[in-house]
């Protein structure tokens, strides 16, 4: 479903229009696929639609079906004139049996797909009569000895109620040259299509001179929902671009069902493709340890590409500048205490490991004073140590011998790893480990729920600021600047 856009206001007025008259085709298209279907429910409800729209869809009354309905009407006339046992009621009476037998032994609605219908008429006279056999039951219906004992009035009245409207549901619908259902239909849809097709022209010639390297295909693939509205067949898909023009005219929001719509399709593949690039990674990795390019990056050797240095500075070294820099002034004052209450125990322990001093707490105020010096050593060592860091730190020559330091380490580090043993030792376990995480943690992300996972991305998206768009020049010259 493509994303709304902004629209001026003195287009939204011809775009609500044009929104407008695509639901009203869209009604007549449903209306006409559904029409067959209800007609039934029309015929018994609203007789007047069935007299317009029968002759679009090509439907007719059935020859046979209602000329038996005039049998019976003709049959109701009679007996009001000559009475119920008149020669002329019994010789109309022998023509309907006569009938009722050709409609259950032809099923004239069959044509219409009606079969059922006549099952059902049978089924009532049959319950009627109390007869199984359906020919026989309408035989005995239509008789003078049951009309007559059962009563006319009475007869007649269930016939017109429970069977009369069964038949009247009966038509013939005609057939074209084609073979196919005879539907008129197109001449109600042919100014419509018009119309759309007249739009679509005009807006893939505004949008090729808005975009004057777009060919003209690729301007009518700009509303590409608009080609349903052009189609003869496959009609119910213009449901698309109807709801996309009422979206888009501002007249229904169709941001939930949109925003539920990419949740649903994210979710559907979101789990394999979180195993496919998990496990690409991690296969990565382990050719990259196979190969040795870890190794070689430890021991600041050639990778197999020049590396690339985008700022002339030694990240490592000015990490452990950071890092030392904050342990000194940030992280050692505020655990000062602490050291100092940790020294102090130390160095009260190693006294009372003296059997001379142990021989003098006997004496008095010999606790106290031992107490007293604990702590007094204690902070002078702590204080000494930390001054003796803040010294090595702002003093360059210590500073370089640091910087010395760690190189050296990183250099014995690497010639240590370059070790076959150990380098091939480490390979091994690395490669163990990562075949281990893919056997036990990427099967466990297939296993997430994926939806409340798009969930949650999509409320991070929702909460987070909209920054504003820099130009890359300007990001650009500020970092350099700073």
């Amino acid at each position: 479903m493509t994303k709304q856009k902004p629209i001026k206001q003195r287009n939204l007025y011809f775009e609500r229009l044009m929104a407008i008259i695509a639901t009203v085709n869209l009604c007549l298209v449903l209306f006409n696929l559904s029409y067959v279907p209800l007609r039934d429910f029309y015929l018994r409800r609203m007789p007047e639609i069935t007299q317009i729209y029968d002759p679009i869809k090509g439907i007719e009354p059935n020859r046979e079906t209602n000329n038996y309905l005039e049998k019976v009407k003709a049959l109701e006339e009679q007996v009001s004139q000559t009475g119920l046992t008149s020669a002329q009621v019994n010789t109309q009476i022998e023509e309907i049996r006569r009938l009722s037998r050709d409609m259950i032994d032809g099923n004239p609605f069959a044509a219409a797909d009606k079969s059922g219908t006549l099952e059902k008429i049978k089924n009532r006279m049959r319950d009627r009569t109390n007869q199984e056999s359906a020919k026989v039951a309408f035989a005995t219906f239509w008789s003078q000895n049951y009309l007559s004992q059962k009563g006319w009035l009475q007869e007649i009245n269930f016939f017109n109620q429970k069977i009369k409207p069964l038949i009247a549901t009966n038509y013939y619908r005609k057939i074209g040259e084609n073979g196919e259902f005879l539907d008129s239909f197109w001449l109600i849809d042919l100014p419509f299509v018009l119309l759309f097709g007249i739009e679509l022209l005009a807006r893939s010639f505004y949008i090729q001179r808005r975009h004057p390297s777009m060919n003209w295909l690729n301007a009518v693939l700009w509303r590409w929902y608009d080609l349903f509205l052009l189609l003869p067949f496959l009609r119910w898909l213009r449901v698309i671009p109807v709801l996309i023009r009422l979206d888009q005219a501002r007249l229904i929001n169709l941001q939930p069902l949109r925003r539920q719509i990419n949740q649903a399709f994210v979710a559907n593949f979101a789990e394999e493709l979180t195993q496919i690039v998990v496990v690409r990674v991690i296969n990565q990795i382990q050719g990259s340890i196979e190969r040795g390019d870890i190794t070689r990056w430890l021991s600041q050797q050639q990778n197999l590409r020049p590396y690339i240095d985008i700022n002339n500075v030694n990240e490592l070294e000015a990490i452990a500048g950071i890092f030392v820099q904050a342990v000194v002034y940030q992280v050692l004052p505020q655990i000062k205490p602490e050291i100092i209450a940790l020294l102090r125990h130390n160095i009260a322990t190693v006294f009372e490991q003296v059997p001379i001093y142990r021989n003098l707490q006997n004496l008095p105020g010999i606790g106290g004073v031992q107490t007293q010096f604990s702590e007094q050593l204690a902070t002078q060592l702590t204080t000494n140590l930390y001054n003796a860091l803040v010294n090595a730190v702002e003093d360059p020559t210590g500073a370089k011998l640091f910087n010395q330091l760690v190189q050296q380490f990183s250099k014995a580090l690497g010639a240590e790893v370059q070790k076959k043993h150990v380098l091939l030792e480490i390979q091994s376990l690395l490669s163990d480990f990562l075949e281990e995480v893919k056997i036990n943690y990427v099967q466990r992300l297939s296993e997430e729920d994926i939806e409340q996972i798009v969930e949650q991305t999509r409320q991070l998206r929702q909460k987070a600021p909209v920054q504003p768009s820099v130009d890359k020049n300007t990001a650009l010259s500020k970092t350099r600047e700073r």
